[in-house]
């Protein structure tokens, strides 16, 4: 197996993903992160066009809390479940500053590799977002080449 990893500096980013970068910036910003003071931020890419929004919500509980990416996804999935995730963009916020680079948990990474199985196996592409480059990979299994169900 080939894992290919893309990496562009945020100037480099299409328009497209540079608002979608955004997007996950604007998210991470309203996260409730008030016992890790990191907050990230994830924006799905729907077929149709639409953007979804997710940020990570903790709770004093640690293991009640969600990631940002499965935020996304399982909204996408509740409010529009016939339209495929098409990419997502993470990115992580401390003080304010974009940090330098973040990628999803294993959790998250099976949940992607489900969105994409959902939607008869088509790819979503991942933009993992640090403050000057972002990373790209075109399929969650780039991420979890060994997923549950595989």
């Amino acid at each position: 197996m080939e894992i290919t990893v893309c990496v562009l500096k945020t100037e480099e980013l299409s328009p497209a993903d540079a608002c979608l970068r955004e997007a996950a910036v604007r998210a991470a910003k309203r996260a409730y992160a008030p016992y890790s003071h990191y907050s990230v931020g994830a924006a799905a890419l729907l077929g149709d066009g639409t953007v979804v929004e997710g940020n990570n919500q903790e709770n004093a509980s640690y293991p009640s809390g969600l990631c940002a990416e499965r935020v996304a996804l399982f909204h996408a999935g509740a409010s529009r479940p016939a339209i495929p995730v098409v990419a997502m963009a993470v990115v992580a916020v401390r003080d304010g500053d974009v940090q330098k680079r973040v990628s999803p948990c294993g959790a998250c990474r099976q949940v992607l590799f489900e969105t994409e199985r959902r939607h008869g196996g088509r790819p979503v592409r991942i933009l993992m977002c640090g403050c000057d480059e972002t990373l790209v990979v075109s399929s969650a299994g780039d991420l979890l080449p060994l997923p549950f169900g595989f």
